[in-house]
């Protein structure tokens, strides 16, 4: 490749080249920008013939091209508004600032849902005829399309579109803070009415029918179900557990805020059955630094990802002949269900680490409710005593 190729290649990288001096008939300093107008890089020249001696005009190119480097480095163009200069840094430029930002701040599954964000709005640049380019073309017009891709093309749920706008609002948050646009475009796209979350808690014959299948086929995820049902431990939770957070002598599971849900560090009741099952397990065999839940359910040095859980759950309700509304974290459902009709709505709650006793109802579904037959004949303070009672 020629000298004068490699320094186009590098202009076009850059979006400006170096400033230089010429001397001749005419003295001036050049450079070139990319306008973002044009498309095209175009030159900007800094003439010196005003300045009657050489020498004057050597330390006056010295200093234009000592500052306009500095400013070019900085991100200044002479073709764009200074106001407006930021819009014009590539998108790809601020999705990386974004994930840098993201990877300092956020948890691990955090990280993992942003940057499958991430990935999926490239695929979607990597598709249009005309992708945009810019920060500023990160607009309504740009995000409703994008949104109708994942809705229409995809095939995505009302749910998920939802959660993929409220992601575009996020990221457009860290745009705006930054300068990159004036203000957030997902304000005026609204959310999709969504379906209602389709997912059945297990009756009591459900769960023994599981219970006697694994027992044949899978008992160390049996102990993964028994944990879901008896301890409310959602699954990532599940998946950073090790054997050295269970306590035999007080009985309890140990949830550090590192990885908990809520940030918070709590001890968790484990209930007789699921200790008996721990130790025909052989669990307590293993070093206390080896994860409850490794491959296969088993403890293990290496950690395994949550995932693992609803794919073998998939396993067994196929091979039980369930449908798709019976999932792992139905077990939750029914757990919280179970003991807040034995010991009140109250002992689930704290359980659960539920912050209030609203958030547990919402897990105890109506249809699960029981109806105390005591209650049909109780007599209050107001009941008249000539009044009949319904038969």
């Amino acid at each position: 490749m020629s000298y004068q190729k490699k320094c186009s290649t590098a202009a076009e990288m850059l979006g400006y080249t170096y400033p230089r001096l010429h001397e001749g008939k005419n003295w001036f300093v050049d450079f070139f920008a990319f306008d973002p107008a044009t498309g095209q890089m175009r030159r900007k020249k800094y003439m010196l013939d005003g300045i009657p001696k050489k020498s004057e005009r050597r330390r006056k190119a010295a200093e234009i091209i000592e500052t306009v480097t500095h400013q070019l480095r900085g991100g200044w163009n002479p073709w764009v508004n200074t106001q407006e200069s930021r819009g014009f840094t590539l998108l790809s430029d601020v999705l990386e600032r974004y994930m840098e930002y993201v990877d300092k701040k956020a948890r691990s599954k955090t990280k993992h849902t942003y940057q499958s964000r991430v990935n999926i709005l490239n695929q979607y640049l990597s598709s249009c005829v005309v992708p945009i380019k810019y920060a500023y073309q990160f607009d309504g017009a740009f995000i409703n399309d994008y949104l109708d891709w994942l809705y229409l093309d995809r095939g995505v749920t009302e749910r998920t579109r939802n959660n993929y706008r409220g992601w575009c609002y996020s990221f457009a948050e860290f745009m705006v803070s930054r300068k990159y646009i004036e203000s957030n475009p997902v304000d005026h796209i609204p959310a999709l009415d969504e379906k209602k979350k389709h997912r059945k808690d297990l009756s009591p014959t459900k769960l023994k029918q599981m219970r006697q299948y694994l027992k044949r086929e899978d008992k160390c995820f049996l102990l993964a179900c028994y944990m879901e049902y008896y301890t409310f431990i959602r699954p990532t939770e599940l998946s950073y557990l090790k054997v050295g957070d269970i306590s035999l002598k007080d009985k309890t599971i140990f949830v550090s805020e590192d990885f908990s849900k809520n940030k918070k560090s709590a001890k968790v009741a484990l209930n007789d059955t699921v200790l008996k099952l721990m130790v025909e397990l052989n669990v307590f065999a293993h070093p206390s630094s080896y994860f409850l839940f490794g491959k296969d359910f088993r403890p293990a040095p290496e950690r395994c990802n949550a995932d693992q859980y609803n794919r073998r759950w998939k396993k067994m309700r196929e091979a039980l002949g369930w449908s798709d509304e019976y999932q792992f974290y139905s077990l939750k459902d029914s757990g919280i269900r179970d003991l807040a009709n034995e010991q009140g709505v109250v002992v689930a709650r704290d359980q659960a680490r539920h912050s209030d006793v609203s958030t547990t109802n919402r897990y105890i579904q109506e249809h699960s409710m029981l109806v105390h037959d005591g209650v049909k004949q109780f007599k209050g303070s107001l009941d008249d005593e000539d009044t009949p009672t319904d038969s």
